[in-house]
């Protein structure tokens, strides 16, 4: 007979003292806003489901979080931290964090709603920064003889078009907005983490990123470790450990992938897959 069955039948007292249970889910990707079948994204809409479900199992001791992202919209990246404590706080379930090859940028935001963080020793951890990229076509389009028309009403609604050379004032409000947004990860950095950073913010908040080994030495992380090892650790050798993922529908159970044919944007799906490469890129990945 099945083990889960036997375990099933058990009173909840005493199967939370024989067998410690401890939920799983799995955070992997760019975190975005939308996502599509050639471009899986993390954001609050996909991970709210399976997160409400690991957090409210009965007999849980804890939740862990197994990270692998190079991070994504800080919007986003927020949205899921904010989530995760709410539900932590709720059900009064510690949280442990374990970065896999990559916890950085908005992967490192999220990362930081565990209450205690693990990663290898070669994994990539921070780059607790902001960026932006874009494209300059100016040039093409002279080439080309093609001329720009851009309507705006209020002066402020036009910033960096790819198609017209960078305005200084375009510059300025972007990097005021870059800094609007670090300062906030900064200081959501040194909340989250108050007490155990070990180096000054010059060297943490400049973007820069480190492996596991060297994270833990700055404070970033808690621990090298993986999921396994730490939660028996912690647990003993008997903790369950059932991994939760997002439910799909009956369509997708029996046609899967084929069931998102029809929603594909093929020609934009190739382009921000693309960006997505880029995005792991930046970490050698």
């Amino acid at each position: 007979m099945n083990i889960d069955k036997i375990l099933s039948r058990l009173p909840i007292k005493a199967l939370r003292d024989r067998v410690p249970l401890v939920p799983v889910v799995r955070l992997d990707g760019v975190i975005a806003a939308q996502g599509s079948p050639l471009r899986a994204a993390l954001n609050i809409s996909s991970l709210a489901e399976p997160l409400e479900r690991a957090f409210s199992m009965k007999g849980a001791k804890a939740v862990a979080l197994v990270i692998n992202s190079p991070g994504g919209s800080p919007v986003q990246s927020a949205l899921v931290h904010d989530r995760i404590r709410l539900l932590a706080d709720e059900n009064e379930l510690p949280v442990y964090i374990f970065c896999e090859d990559v916890a950085a940028s908005g992967g490192y935001w999220i990362a930081c709603a565990g209450d205690e963080i693990y990663a290898a020793e070669t994994s990539i951890i921070g780059s607790i920064g902001v960026i932006a990229a874009t494209f300059g076509f100016e040039g093409a389009m002279e080439k080309l003889g093609v001329e720009r028309r851009l309507f705006t009403a209020g002066d402020k609604k036009s910033l960096l078009d790819p198609f017209l050379p960078v305005a200084e004032d375009d510059l300025k409000r972007l990097t005021a907005l870059q800094k609007e947004i670090h300062d906030a990860f900064k200081k959501h950095v040194r909340t989250r983490r108050e007490g155990r950073l070990k180096a000054g913010e010059k060297k943490l908040f400049s973007g820069e990123f480190w492996t596991g080994a060297k994270a833990e030495g700055l404070g970033l992380i808690d621990g090298l470790g993986d999921l396994k090892s730490v939660m028996r650790q912690k647990f003993g050798k008997k903790v369950r450990l059932p991994v939760i993922g997002a439910e799909k529908s009956w369509l997708q159970r029996r046609l899967g992938f084929a069931s998102q044919i029809t929603a594909m944007d093929l020609p934009g799906d190739l382009l921000a897959a693309a960006e997505v490469r880029a995005y792991w890129a930046r970490y050698g990945l």
